[in-house]
């Protein structure tokens, strides 16, 4: 076979790649460029056969941290390195990297070779799947979350009052904007109002307002949070750590839909959704004697339970992707995720802060990673030092596979070996569950859980 010959089938093969593909000389003169590459930069492989990368290119590490430089002049290859390009419409396309040496026959390096990957493609899919996996700014497929995505629009659709109970982080004010978006007061005022960081004089007066004269400072009206909300929804966040007396004023608003200003003696009429949250269990406080049992059956109308992230382990590394695209946009970064080792710690740590918390790990570790994947040495100390007293038990150390294996078995047994209940709490279909039991060799359990 001549050289026009193996020209010709090299072309061949590297037109069958679906990722970029481009070859360079020691001189850096561009010596291959495959059909993908074409389509990614927009630059014909004749436009760039013998011109300089970084020409073609005009890629954002070109002039100071050239992927491919630094592996013709170490031997070591990099591994999707995140950069942005122009293509040739000068438009800026992100694209994922990876570079090796380029050898002769003889073991000589000759140049170096570079493939690549158009991130606006992984980008779309992305959100595709995400499409799936979200409703309004939640994002979630287990079973847990999934039974809650269920019901919030024939919530939303009822005017009845709403109690939220969760531990902090699970975000519970999300929830709540759900709710109000798919609500007919989607139009009006959505306002929310943490009570327990105010003190009874100041939660009254945020919550009904004051009329001029009230007090020594009150120079003029102040509408307070219901008149705000008026027609729309007011979210009342940690209702349980308000006090008897404010109860009292809060039960009489929601039984006669009238409230008084601070210094009026005139009620006045209001139409509004209230959406109650809390992280405490009002039932025993109840039992206790410090939250009114009256009150507590006016907003426990309808009441959403949402689960903590150690009770959705399978929504972690969506919710990772999530947050890492959320500080890609916000701090103009180019991370790509995160690593294996990373993704196995992060799944094995407890999450007492839960969603809010695995959102201040990523943005940490967006503060300590450059680019690419985020490292198991980017998450803070608490993270990476988790013992496996906190952990699940034997996770530490696993591989992905490995992991995988773990979770379905631990679905089947939760399941007691219902195949279908089994994969309605991993968030796949029973076909798929079925593939990945026989691919990665699980004994299923004798009974199929039909009888429970």
């Amino acid at each position: 076979m001549n050289d026009a010959d193996n020209a010709a089938l090299r072309d061949t093969i590297l037109d069958s790649i679906a990722d970029g593909v481009f070859t360079v000389d020691d001189q850096w003169r561009i010596t291959s460029f495959n059909r993908a590459a074409e389509r990614i930069t927009g630059v014909k492989r004749d436009d760039a056969l013998g011109r300089s990368c970084c020409e073609v290119f005009r890629a954002s590490i070109c002039e100071t941290a050239c992927a491919l430089r630094r592996t013709l002049a170490t031997g070591r290859p990099v591994v999707n390195k995140a950069v942005y390009i122009l293509d040739a419409r000068g438009n800026r396309v992100p694209i994922s990297i990876s570079t090796a040496v380029f050898k002769d026959r003889g073991g000589r390096i000759i140049g170096g070779v570079e493939t690549f990957r158009d991130l606006n493609l992984a980008e779309d899919l992305r959100k595709e799947l995400e499409a799936n996996y979200c409703f309004a700014d939640i994002v979630g497929r287990s079973a847990a979350i999934r039974q809650v995505f269920q019901v919030l629009p024939q919530i939303a659709e009822s005017t009845s009052t709403v109690l939220i109970e969760g531990a902090s982080g699970t975000g519970k004010e999300l929830f709540a904007r759900a709710i109000h978006r798919l609500s007919p007061r989607r139009k009006k005022p959505f306002v929310a109002l943490n009570c327990a960081a105010l003190p009874d004089t100041l939660l009254e007066s945020e919550l009904f307002g004051y009329k001029a004269g009230a007090f020594t400072d009150a120079k003029k009206d102040k509408p307070g949070r219901f008149a705000l909300a008026d027609r729309g929804t007011l979210l009342l966040d940690e209702i349980g750590d308000i006090s008897p007396a404010m109860q009292v004023r809060l039960l009489r608003v929601l039984q006669e839909r009238t409230f008084e200003p601070l210094g009026s003696v005139e009620p006045v009429p209001v139409d509004v959704r209230v959406i109650a949250a809390t992280n405490k269990d009002l039932a025993k406080l109840v039992r206790k004697g410090t939250f009114r049992e009256d009150l507590f059956y006016r907003i426990h109308v309808v009441r959403i339970s949402l689960p903590t992230l150690r009770d959705r382990r399978d929504d972690i590394p969506l919710l990772i992707e999530h947050f890492v695209a959320k500080f890609n946009r916000l701090q103009g970064k180019d991370v790509v995720g995160v690593s294996d080792e990373a993704l196995a710690r992060l799944m094995e740590y407890d999450y007492p802060g839960n969603v809010r918390e695995l959102e201040n790990i990523v943005e940490h570790a967006f503060v300590l990673c450059r680019g690419g994947l985020v490292e198991l040495h980017h998450l803070p100390p608490a993270v990476r030092g988790t013992s496996m007293d906190e952990s699940i038990p034997g996770i530490a150390g696993m591989t992905l596979q490995a992991m995988e294996r773990l979770l379905i078995s631990d679905a089947l047994r939760r399941s007691g070996g219902n195949r279908t209940a089994a994969a309605r709490q991993l968030g796949i279909d029973p076909s798929t569950l079925f593939r990945k039991v026989k691919a990665l060799g699980i004994t299923l359990p004798e009974s199929d859980g039909r009888s429970r």
